[in-house]
């Protein structure tokens, strides 16, 4: 069984940010292996659905929590089903990636972004998969935290929705291919 979960902020106000891509690209899984919507389950503080993908089944997942937060949300839906950590798919954005770029991981740090920390806090462990999406930055020395919640701008759109079908596709490759030859593909 494997997690794929994305991190993001619940309500309307920050469905278009930058910040929201990793609910977008668990979005995206869903359509393309033909689900419907990702339902409420207040249990595990996320919207989830359930699939197949060959002989696997996975678990989509959209933390309920805010972004600083996600690990109380990633730590009880692994605890509920019983997955090990090794089959967590944690998907986010990036800003240290030029905006469109997609990179996997097999595990590290957590190089800033608050909701991988907070992943990393409540798991004790960073030995999961990781799919980051690129945002980048406006400027390299600025706080980043302004940025990420503002909408994603015009010309920033078609690139970053080729990105998101891109890590969709990457998260669902893991699954297939295993971690090392999702990164050999996807890493270019």
């Amino acid at each position: 069984m494997y997690l794929i979960i994305g991190l993001g902020n619940p309500g309307k106000e920050y469905v278009n940010t930058r910040h929201n891509l990793g609910f977008r690209v668990v979005e995206e899984v869903a359509v393309q292996l033909n689900l419907s919507s990702l339902k409420k389950k207040d249990k595990v503080k996320s919207f989830l659905a359930e699939a197949k993908l060959d002989d696997h089944k996975l678990i989509l997942a959209q933390p309920n929590t805010f972004m600083n937060n996600s690990g109380i949300a990633v730590a009880l839906i692994l605890n509920w089903y019983k997955i090990p950590v090794e089959k967590l798919i944690l998907v986010y954005d990036d800003v240290d990636l030029e905006v469109g770029q997609v990179r996997v991981r097999s595990k590290g740090g957590a190089a800033g972004h608050h909701g991988v920390e907070s992943v990393i806090n409540h798991l004790t462990s960073n030995h999961f998969t990781r799919i980051r999406v690129g945002i980048g930055r406006e400027n390299p020395a600025a706080d980043v935290s302004e940025y990420v919640l503002r909408n994603i701008p015009l010309e920033q759109q078609e690139p970053l929705t080729l990105a998101v079908q891109k890590a969709a596709e990457a998260a669902l490759y893991v699954i297939s291919s295993g971690v090392e030859s999702a990164m050999n593909k996807y890493n270019t």
